[in-house]
């Protein structure tokens, strides 16, 4: 059986068909607009689909993050917490708007920011704090948003890895002031390769990220401001108008193609989903008895939509650390493992902010142990059955 075939079959990412290459088709032949009619048809859906009231689309999931930030008045000086194993993202937003960031460390099994460890890290210009839904399972909200009551701080939840999980029943995006959702080329859903959309429940909160958003304009109508010249003072013989800026902003905008794939995906997005969780139980179940293994635990509550599949490999149990593990898995069967990711106090980014290793303990010692196993909506059950077999082999 060939290793290349199932390293090309068994990858991250969601899966296209015939429904968007015609939505393509069909905004390129009305020119391809950028933040048109399919934008507002895509945020319309998104909202529904998440019992938001409002959402927006934009950029990237990045710019979802930064937005949000500005959404809710973050400035230099304010202190915001977040956790240190997520993409570097998460804490730029806030650091780019002169913020001091600081990271809470991991709950030890489900890996997301840990409630229980929050309330020490907080202080008086604690103005927020962005708990992320890590490989598509929702934090423990409750514990956040009491602590978010009692000490007066915004919770911004960072949802990239979780389109459609729900936390005791609700979708999550919708539970602190704002959700930042990314459709990059590897998330649960895609829009070409990279997209964002914010949502909120907020009306001030999304008129500033919407102004934010492209240039401090008012867009879409009921958002767009124009100033009349005095007529006067510029006798030109007829009216006209100019446009006004609130602000100084930036251009953070999805097109319209962009925006008409993103309404196709929210339609399969569920169907999408449970794919990836019919399979991450198949890779539980074939998996669970292997020594040095130690498989996603997912709460009772929770909807865990599974955008990976994260495994900690003991390496004295298991036989080899996890350096070997993905280098063999590669180079032997063709399926290349994941790690996500590297403890955010390591980087030099905050290396250079203070940062030092021992702080985090839990968030170090995943480091040292975890890898995210290839999942996806397109697997086949040959391609599952490969790679539990590759697992397994590689063992003895």
């Amino acid at each position: 059986m060939s290793g290349i075939k199932f390293d090309l079959e068994i990858k991250f990412g969601t899966q296209y068909g015939k429904e968007e290459e015609e939505a393509v088709l069909r905004v390129l032949r009305n020119n391809a607009p950028t933040s048109g009619d399919e934008c507002i048809r895509f945020e319309k859906m998104f909202a529904e689909y998440t019992g938001a009231k409002y959402a927006r689309v934009v950029s990237n999931g990045s710019t979802a993050l930064f937005l949000s930030m500005i959404g809710i008045g973050i400035k230099p000086g304010d202190r915001v917490l977040t956790s240190p194993i997520t993409w570097i993202a998460t804490a730029a937003a806030p650091v780019t708007l002169g913020a001091e960031v600081d990271f809470v460390d991991i709950d030890p099994v489900t890996y997301n920011l840990d409630p229980n460890q929050l309330e020490d890290k907080l202080t008086p210009n604690t103005k927020a704090v962005i708990p992320v839904h890590l490989y598509g399972q929702p934090c423990d909200m409750d514990e956040i948003m009491g602590l978010s009551q009692k000490h007066n701080f915004s919770v911004v939840e960072d949802a990239a890895h979780a389109i459609g999980a729900e936390y005791k029943g609700k979708k999550v995006g919708t539970i602190g002031a704002t959700g930042c959702f990314s459709f990059h080329e590897q998330k649960n859903i895609s829009t070409l390769g990279e997209g964002g959309i914010v949502t909120t429940n907020d009306p001030e909160i999304f008129e500033k990220i919407s102004l934010y958003r492209s240039h401090c304009t008012r867009v879409h109508g009921n958002s767009t401001k124009y100033c009349k010249l005095d007529e006067e003072k510029f006798p030109i013989g007829k009216k006209f108008w100019w446009q006004d800026f609130d602000d100084c902003g930036y251009n953070f905008r999805m097109t319209d193609i962009q925006a008409a794939v993103g309404c196709e995906q929210i339609k399969k997005v569920d169907m999408l989903n449970q794919h990836r969780i019919d399979n991450a139980a198949y890779l539980t179940e074939a998996l669970q008895d292997v020594p040095g293994l130690t498989l996603p635990t997912v709460r009772p509550y929770n909807k865990h939509v599974f955008h990976l599949y994260p495994v900690r490999i003991d390496p004295k149990e298991f036989g080899m650390n996890k350096e070997d593990f993905i280098y063999d898995m590669l180079h032997k069967f063709g399926i290349k493992v994941g790690f996500h990711y590297i403890p955010l106090h390591y980087s030099t980014a905050f290396k250079n902010r203070g940062m030092k290793k021992g702080q985090f303990p839990h968030a170090e010692k995943l480091a040292e142990e975890l890898v995210t196993l290839p999942i996806n909506p397109r697997q086949t059950e040959e391609a599952l059955e490969y790679l539990v077999k590759s697992i397994r082999s590689i063992r003895s």
